[in-house]
């Protein structure tokens, strides 16, 4: 296998911080305790700080972080931890600001934590911060095949960045199972079941660093929404909508190869070890109407279970999840009003989370739109943390200047940002009766038109030029149908000469194939002359200019088609009687075939452009 590379340029970052090593030196972390968890594809890390001021008074600390992770870092939050108990001691988190001290390395991104009071000469305590990083894993192989573990690798320091001096520190790191193909050992390293521990290290001067790597087996999803947009929509008469449209992608080892869904259902957990089948939402627990498709339709691999304190949709994709497989879903889901939206000093508010309802997704762009009913007012939002705000319009079913949308952007996003946001907004009650009386007042105008179209008289008057010109275009589509009639009845008889050929051929009876002749000469005749008024008619027509032309080239055609017809049954009979050959006769009429056939064409083609007009 190949060696990992390791970053150099990180270690000359730290090196030229040595040189900025007094700038902090009046605090000192006398014990500092970091654990770092790789369980997930996010990596959290949670340090506790005992921080001791031997100087002047501070009302800030500051936390540094090298460029690879601060462009990663999804969240950051800083407590205070009062006595043994950490968890019942705690208290409020911290305002957290980027920092740009003065006479610090440029390299650095720097973070302040504002104290709530001053720390004094000689003072102590114990800060506890928490940190979430997103795409520092990197997949060693990048490519696997189907059959293969996946293996990742992690890169650090086994001493916390840091610009005061630590006495006392060590590092625990939690992997995901016990199966590791190699780390960095150094002094006091200690690897047991899934943990592997530095230190304790004492006496460490400011900025210390000294790599590690390490490089082991993670199965997880690497789940990653490319983009996530949730629309939350607010109506009034008892519901709250949300609609989610994932674009998902399988962020791990990429597969190679063809993959095997024989292996795959045989030995899912050796043939498929990297890949995931479904993904678990944590709903409401009165979440409701609940759907589930992708761009094909409605996936019906989704099962839910409920209790009074969650819903559970588990959702399963067409196909197994593999390294760079994509795919895009929406689900779907209402919830009762009275649960998220409540008063306030004259304002509604709707409280709802904010992040993504499935723990292992990393989401790189999550868009809210929050819509609220038409006619809100004085619209103001509160989020926990920063995000990018703007403002649109939606027009839905009866809306008339349409409902506001608050649109809330963020990007690396991770589950402890699913936190509760508020949108608070003005609403008359008397805009709830808008849509009712709309469609009241609709159906009423209906009636009223109803009842005056059944008693009213719209007929146009007899003597105006419209409704005399309609009259003569009336009777002008009337004469083209029957033109068309004769038309088709002449193609009729041409028909049956042809078929009067075809029996003579068969039964050599010359009388026969003369008398349908007669029969046909009798016929053409006498649409002939039904022809004649309706030319006459349409040619006096005005009209019928624009069709007069199509239908005189129309009479052209069949006239001359007739022509050819009985020159070829002549002909046929006329040797039929000399008792010439199939041969000669084949010879004889080749010529006025084809263009019988031509003609015919002709004078079809010609009916559909009349028929059209």
């Amino acid at each position: 296998m190949k060696r990992i590379p390791f970053d150099l340029s990180l270690l000359f970052v730290f090196v030229f911080c040595m040189f900025f090593s007094t700038v902090c030196s009046d605090l000192v972390i006398s014990k500092l305790d970091r654990r770092i968890d790789l369980t997930t594809q996010s990596v959290r890390t949670t340090v506790s700080l005992k921080v001791e001021n031997n100087g002047d008074a501070v009302s800030e600390i500051l936390l540094p972080f090298p460029e690879h992770q601060a462009r990663n870092l999804a969240f950051l939050s800083a407590k205070i931890s009062e006595g043994k108990d950490k968890t019942k001691g705690s208290s409020g988190s911290l305002p957290i600001e980027v920092a740009n001290p003065k006479g610090v390395p440029p390299s650095l991104t720097w973070y302040s934590v504002s104290l709530p009071k001053e720390l004094s000469k000689g003072g102590s305590l114990t800060l506890e911060v928490k940190a979430v990083f997103t795409h520092v894993l990197r997949p060693f192989p990048e490519k696997i095949s189907q059959a293969d573990a996946q293996l990742v690798a992690f890169q650090d320091s086994a001493h916390y960045l840091s610009p005061y001096t630590v006495k006392v520190q060590s590092l625990t790191i939690k992997l995901p199972e016990p199966r590791v193909e190699s780390y960095t050992k150094l002094e006091n390293t200690k690897f047991s079941g899934t943990e592997l521990k530095y230190g304790p290290y004492e006496n460490l001067p400011p900025f210390s660093y000294t790599p590690i790597v390490v490089h082991y087996v993670s199965n997880k999803p690497f789940a990653v929404a490319q983009e996530l947009v949730r629309e939350i929509e607010i109506s009034h008469w008892g519901n709250v909508q949300i609609t989610e449209n994932y674009n998902l992608v399988h962020a791990g080892a990429e597969i190679t190869g063809e993959f095997s869904r024989l292996d795959y259902q045989s030995r899912p957990h050796v043939r498929g070890a990297s890949a995931f089948r479904n993904l678990v939402a944590k709903l409401p627990p009165r979440a409701h109407s609940i759907y589930y498709r992708d761009e094909i339709g409605n996936i019906s691999t989704s099962n839910v279970w409920s209790d009074s304190a969650k819903t559970l949709l588990e959702i399963e994709p067409r196909y197994p999840m593999f390294g760079g497989w994509r795919t895009s879903f929406t689900i779907g889901y209402g919830l009762p009003l009275k649960d998220f939206l409540f008063r306030s000093e004259g304002k509604r508010f709707l409280n709802i989370s904010f992040g993504c309802p499935m723990s292992d997704v990393v989401i790189e762009n999550l868009i809210v739109k929050v819509v609220l009913p038409e006619g809100s007012k004085e619209i103001s939002v509160s989020v926990p943390f920063s995000v990018k705000q703007s403002q649109e319009t939606k027009f839905s079913h009866l809306d008339m200047v349409g409902r506001p949308v608050i649109v809330l952007e963020k990007k690396n996003v991770v589950p402890e940002h699913n936190q509760y946001f508020q949108v608070y907004y003005k609403f008359s009650n008397l805009s709830l009766l808008r849509e009712p009386l709309m469609l009241i007042f609709g159906f009423f105008l209906f009636f009223v038109a109803c009842i005056v179209y059944m008693h009213a008289d719209f007929t146009i008057s007899k003597s105006s030029p419209s409704y005399l010109a309609k009259l003569q275009w009336d009777e002008v589509q009337t004469a083209i149908q029957q033109f068309q009639n004769i038309m088709n009845r002449c193609l009729v008889a041409h028909d049956k000469l042809e078929a009067s050929l075809r029996e003579l051929s068969r039964t050599g009876d010359v009388q026969a194939c003369k008398a349908a002749r007669k029969a046909a000469d009798s016929l053409l005749k006498e649409l002939a002359k039904e022809l004649k008024p309706l030319l006459s008619f349409l040619q006096s027509s005005p009209q019928a200019v624009q069709i007069m032309t199509k239908v005189e080239e129309l009479v052209s055609k069949e006239r001359e088609l007739q022509e050819k017809l009985m020159l070829k049954h002549s002909t046929v009979v006329d040797s039929y009687e000399k008792k010439s050959g199939g041969r000669d006769i084949e010879n004889r009429v080749a010529a006025v075939q084809q263009k019988i056939t031509q003609l015919r064409q002709e004078v079809d083609d010609l009916l559909e452009v009349i028929d059209e007009i």
